[in-house]
């Protein structure tokens, strides 16, 4: 069973994946610091559907805010593209050691994983959250990066190291987001398009097959 709760860490999400069965995680702009049997993992960016296996011990994460993850772990978004590592790749092996001790003699993994990040959490870009919300409320890159005061290049760059990739595919994205969670939520597919901000149905059916390699329907009846 899945569960979730706010976190202390603004915008960020602790959630539970116990007993652990086959799953499909779709790309939502986040990054996750990860608990499993023992380990401590980090979950980059994803530009496509990510598909875990069943069996093994409960996952538990931490699932930050878009753009807030790679200060705290002192790396770029996009060197961890589509990818799950291993903690003790990003910091120093003996200081992995200690945290994996602590989580793993906490009572609740989950809030020992919290707590670690709060220790470690640095302020954040309030550029980066302010873009997140234009795009998520459909605004066009263009018009975001005017917002921002930033050119095209610029927001490139910080975008990619940021959230792994550039505006455009950010936007894409949390345009599929938008679209799920209408969808699940009982709205017709047509409408659930142009509320989304697509040109028509089959534009959202192409966008989610691409970005989480199943058919709309698929995904809404999994």
């Amino acid at each position: 069973m899945y569960r979730e709760r706010a976190s202390r860490l603004p915008g960020a999400v602790v959630w539970v994946n116990a007993p652990v069965e086959d799953g499909r995680v779709l790309p939502d702009g986040c990054m996750d610091l990860l608990w499993h049997d023992g380990r401590l993992l980090v979950a980059g960016p994803d530009t496509r559907a990510y598909v875990s296996g069943g069996g093994g011990g409960a996952w538990v994460g931490l699932r930050f805010y878009p753009g807030t993850a790679p200060a705290l772990l002192g790396v770029p978004a996009y060197a961890l593209l589509d990818q799950r590592v291993e903690l003790r790749d990003l910091w120093p092996a003996t200081e992995v050691a200690r945290l994996r001790d602590r989580v793993g003699r906490a009572a609740d993994p989950a809030t020992a994983l919290e707590e670690i990040a709060l220790e470690r959490a640095l302020p954040p870009d309030p550029s980066l959250r302010r873009l997140v919300e234009a795009l998520d409320a459909g605004r066009s890159v263009a018009a975001a990066a005017d917002g921002l005061g930033l050119g095209a290049r610029q927001l490139h760059r910080r975008s990619r190291a940021a959230f792994g990739y550039g505006p455009k595919t950010l936007a894409r994205v949390l345009r599929m987001q938008r679209a799920l969670a209408l969808a699940r939520a009982g709205v017709p597919l047509a409408e659930t398009a142009v509320r989304a901000g697509y040109a028509d149905q089959p534009h959202l059916s192409r966008e989610v097959r691409e970005l989480a390699g199943l058919p709309l329907g698929g995904l809404l009846g999994g």
